[in-house]
């Protein structure tokens, strides 16, 4: 893989505006994730201006308030949806964008701190997120973002592979290129880890409901066109019984953790 996802930025929109409701009590791995982000912050680090990128319903935004009080902080999402529920939620002074994460609506080195979880596997290139993030980070700011690798999904991709030539399963970028494209980037790697998180359901309908509800269902090209038929989905389960352990079935995830920090200009 390039680098380059083929993703549809208005489906992507519309999916995650329609799981603006249902999406804070599905988001059990994404809550765990970004507290483990949050965790790796270096300590000390005290912003004047903090971006959150993707913020969703703007349950880490609110964190991030709470963590760097006295920062301005900004909430960004492509999801008007998103936005609307995050404003009725959020009773800090907190500046909403609706926007880009490869176009960031802001001035050249005017954040300390961007922050991102998993929503930077929605980009077609992470390439272009990086030079972003660099733009608008200060000297010494930092950039700290979580993203999910390749294998990702891989029991439903696998199972679904064996059923219809179709795409059911998001495209995930591989840890060669998240690595390549951090040192290609203008922004000094400081923390680079990988961590394998399993959760599980009692069924395969189960898992791709909360995959809905957090408005993370299949969005890439060459999805299956229309309903998924009552056969395919008699062969999904057929397929991932074997797999069943004491917990359920299992569904893995691979979350990349990353701090970069913005060098500070030379002394004149």
């Amino acid at each position: 893989m390039n680098g380059i996802i083929s993703v549809d930025k208005r489906r992507v929109a519309a999916s995650f505006s329609r799981a603006a409701t249902t999406y804070d009590d599905a988001a059990h791995l994404q809550r765990t994730i970004g507290h483990a982000l949050m965790e790796r912050l270096p300590v000390g680090l005290a912003p004047a201006r903090v971006l959150d990128v993707g913020c969703g319903t703007g349950y880490f935004t609110r964190q991030l308030a709470e963590r760097f009080p006295g920062a301005a902080m900004l909430g960004l999402d492509l999801a008007h949806g998103m936005l609307t529920h995050a404003r009725q939620h959020t009773s800090e002074a907190t500046t909403w964008l609706q926007g880009d994460a490869e176009r960031l609506p802001l001035a050249a080195e005017s954040m300390g701190l961007v922050f991102s979880s998993l929503a930077v596997q929605w980009c077609a290139g992470l390439d272009v997120f990086l030079a972003e993030a660099a733009r608008v980070l200060r000297p010494g700011g930092w950039l700290a973002f979580t993203t999910l690798g390749d294998g990702t999904l891989h029991e439903l991709k696998a199972l679904w592979q064996d059923i219809d030539p179709f795409v059911h399963v998001n495209e995930f970028l591989s840890r060669e290129t998240i690595e390549a494209s951090v040192a290609c980037s203008s922004l000094t790697p400081v923390m680079h880890q990988y961590q394998r998180h399993v959760i599980h359901h009692a069924t395969p309908e189960a898992m791709m409901r909360e995959l809905k509800a957090i408005g993370a269902h299949n969005i890439n090209a060459g999805r299956t066109p229309g309903l998924t038929g009552r056969q395919r989905l008699m062969c999904l389960r057929k397929g991932y019984e074997p797999l069943r352990t004491p917990a359920g079935l299992p569904t893995t995830y691979h979350a990349c953790y990353l701090l970069l920090k913005k060098p500070l200009k030379p002394s004149p």
